[in-house]
């Protein structure tokens, strides 16, 4: 066991994102092993009330620190970490000319690998704990990224992208040399077999994973969601209705379907882990699609902005009733910080919704990428899996420690916060990847 005091943030799960928070200006942390060897929170509160309780666990002392839950990234393409920053006039023309290019590299064993490497170290200097990540058509990409994850022991959902029309070549999901089988039965096999081999192995996780309807046939698409009906606890990862322009080339690719959004349904592809990045451009009908089916959104406010696609319409997300979290998006969006989504999330709930008035409060922005988005993903406690995104009493001990004065311009600011609201925002406009000083992973013994 092991003992941490500081300030500490947390979340009550059963309250509104808005006023959920919990703060403890000197708090206790214990962390030790629960029944099945992983480090879950065993005691959390006011460290005065808890001193005497677990005196005899040695105290890691962090003053003028904030110990507060690893983020959750329920959208990230770690193939496209070099590609980041690259300027394009859209959606379409940014994966022509950066995206696709650079994905082809990852065939390779060794470059896909030094990749994987460097992004899993990219998330965790930036507080990322879990993320829901693409990688490529290459078995060898979802090898690696499942391979250096397993290594820092950092709980990763990823999967093989398929796609088997509608791209390059050399990204096109291809048979094994020398078998009688098509691409299209291949791609399912491949799945299926990474499934079998990754899903639940330590702190991993299997998505299946069409990169959108139009990159897939029909055929592709069956066969993906009879896999998902198969294997009902792996998760489904996919982009909709990010771009005008997607959204009219996806309508004259699947005319039968009600909806872009209604194509995966018609596919069996929305159902409770299963995650649509964006799912900006909805009406109520979409809504409500993703409320029935217990689909979620991964919002990802930093790649809308720079794509110029559009804003989610947080509005009617909460109207109608169904879930979402926040999301870096790289290469798309523009940060591995989790600081910088939470402000971009800001601006869009301001500029994109003026006529109701929006204003996401701080408490919301930082629920959105904790707790809120380990509840889209199902990983809010259930299905054998310690909940994640949170520092309550049984959740997986994964967590980061903030220093507040990290910069001079956020040590004098944060100085002058008089409510928690007012600390959480200095910290989401004015910090960066120096206000995480740590990040501690959850250990399996």
């Amino acid at each position: 066991m092991k003992a941490y005091r500081a300030a500490i943030l947390r979340f009550d799960p059963d309250l509104p994102p808005n006023t959920a928070a919990i703060y403890e200006s000197d708090g206790l942390l214990v962390v030790g092993p629960d029944a099945t060897g992983r480090q879950v929170v065993l005691a959390v509160g006011a460290y005065p009330a808890l001193k005497d309780q677990w005196s005899h666990v040695q105290v890691t002392h962090w003053p003028e620190r904030i110990i507060a839950p690893g983020f959750v990234d329920m959208h990230i393409h770690y193939p496209q970490t070099n590609v980041i920053g690259s300027p394009a006039e859209g959606l379409l023309p940014w994966l022509e000319n950066y995206t696709f290019p650079e994905e082809i590299r990852f065939e390779s064993l060794d470059y896909s690998a030094d990749s994987a490497r460097f992004f899993i170290a990219e998330l965790l200097r930036n507080g990322v704990t879990t993320a829901l990540a693409f990688a490529t058509s290459h078995a060898t990409s979802v090898q690696a990224l499942f391979e250096a994850a397993q290594a820092r022991q950092m709980r990763m959902i990823t999967g093989l992208c398929l796609m088997d029309r509608h791209a390059p070549a050399e990204l096109l999901n291809r048979a094994n040399s020398g078998s009688e089988r098509d691409a299209t039965e291949q791609s399912l096999i491949d799945t299926e077999t990474l499934i079998q081999q990754w899903h639940g192995k330590d702190r991993l996780g299997y998505a299946i994973t069409p990169r959108f309807a139009p990159t897939s046939t029909d055929a592709q698409l069956h066969g993906a969601g009879e896999l998902a009906a198969r294997y009902s606890d792996v998760w489904i990862q996919s982009h909709v209705a990010e771009n005008k322009e997607e959204i009219a080339w996806a309508r004259e690719l699947f005319p039968a379907s009600r909806s872009y959004l209604a194509t995966y349904d018609d596919f069996g592809l929305m159902r409770e882990r299963a995650i649509y990045a964006h799912c900006i451009h909805f009406d109520d009908d979409d809504r409500a699609l993703m409320r029935d089916t217990g689909t979620a959104a991964a919002v990802s406010p930093t790649s809308n902005l720079f794509l110029g696609s559009g804003f989610f319409d947080y509005a009617g997300a909460d109207r109608v009733g169904f879930a979402y979290g926040l999301a870096s998006d790289v290469g798309g969006g523009t940060s591995f910080s989790p600081f910088h989504t939470m402000l971009a999330a800001y601006y869009v709930g301001r500029e994109g919704q003026t006529k109701q008035g929006l204003s996401l409060s701080p408490q919301h922005l930082w629920w959105q990428h904790t707790l809120g988005a380990a509840k889209a993903l199902g990983l809010d406690g259930g299905r054998d899996v310690a909940a994640i995104g949170n520092l309550q009493v049984g959740c997986e001990a994964d967590f980061v420690v903030l220093n507040p004065k990290a910069t001079p311009l956020l040590a004098r600011r944060t100085a002058q916060a008089s409510s928690l609201d007012e600390l959480l925002f200095s910290m989401i406009v004015l910090g960066d990847d120096r206000l995480i000083e740590k990040t501690v992973i959850s250990q399996v013994n």
